[in-house]
């Protein structure tokens, strides 16, 4: 790997990438600690083997600007409906407000495999028992949904609850038989039988329930990947430090 001379930082070449494009869409230069927390996540991503399975991804903290936020770290940029600047929080990331407000990740449920895909957020918030990253089909990813609260919620072909209290969530499927969640540090499997993926894209802050009717988010959220099937512990170590650095390093 060949590292990125910038200032006194030696940056990640994605990472570096990354934060020129933040930068640009921010109008002005990121703190030194900002840049090198981005960079040390993405390293550290590497060195764990599961940056490749990273295909979505927005960290929505650190940036100066709304627009900032919403550069990709990976993929695609989200398209954003109904956010304004007065939503994002440079330390806490983006609040909605549970009744219009979402992103489109502009990912596809079947763009990865069906038994070979993750879902993951960041959410300091626990007051919304409202989705926080799903399809746009009651079916959710590969029949997955990601929501948020004390009583989050995952939705296979069965309903299976936990309740959890940190905020990173994730799931993970690797075979036909079982997936995994990782909540409150902790890795749990579930057995149960995966379904074929919709075309749909892939949510965040909104879903479509089983009675066809939008539902909305007022959770806040800091990070969500989407992508191929990976170690979520690895991730959740990485994305908690990610998000310890970058309050450390905004003023």
């Amino acid at each position: 790997m060949s590292w990125i001379i910038t200032g006194t930082q030696k940056l990640d070449p994605d990472a570096a990438s990354y934060i020129d494009r933040v930068e640009t869409a921010d109008g002005q230069p990121l703190e030194q600690g900002v840049r090198l927390a981005y960079s040390t996540f993405v390293s550290g991503c590497k060195t764990d083997g599961i940056w490749d399975a990273i295909k979505a991804s927005c960290i929505l903290a650190g940036a100066r600007t709304l627009n900032g936020a919403l550069v990709p770290l990976v993929g695609t940029a989200p398209t954003n409906y109904n956010f304004v600047a007065g939503d994002y929080n440079r330390e806490t990331g983006l609040v909605g407000d549970g009744s219009t407000k979402y992103l489109d990740s502009n990912r596809n449920n079947n763009a990865d495999g069906q038994d070979n895909h993750h879902l993951s957020y960041y959410s300091p918030d626990y007051n919304s028992s409202t989705p926080i990253i799903s399809s746009n089909d009651s079916g959710g990813t590969n029949g997955m949904s990601l929501l948020t609260n004390a009583n989050s919620r995952s939705r296979t072909s069965t309903n299976n609850l936990f309740t959890a209290t940190d905020p990173f969530v994730g799931m993970s499927r690797a075979s036909a038989a079982a997936f995994n969640i990782r909540y409150d540090g902790s890795t749990v499997s579930f057995s149960v039988a995966s379904a074929a993926p919709t075309s749909s894209p892939i949510l965040v802050y909104r879903l479509k329930n089983f009675f066809g009717a939008n539902v909305y988010s007022a959770a806040r959220l800091s990070f969500y990947s989407i992508g191929e099937s990976l170690d979520l512990a690895l991730l959740d170590t990485r994305v908690t430090t990610l998000m310890s650095d970058l309050a450390a390093a905004i003023p």
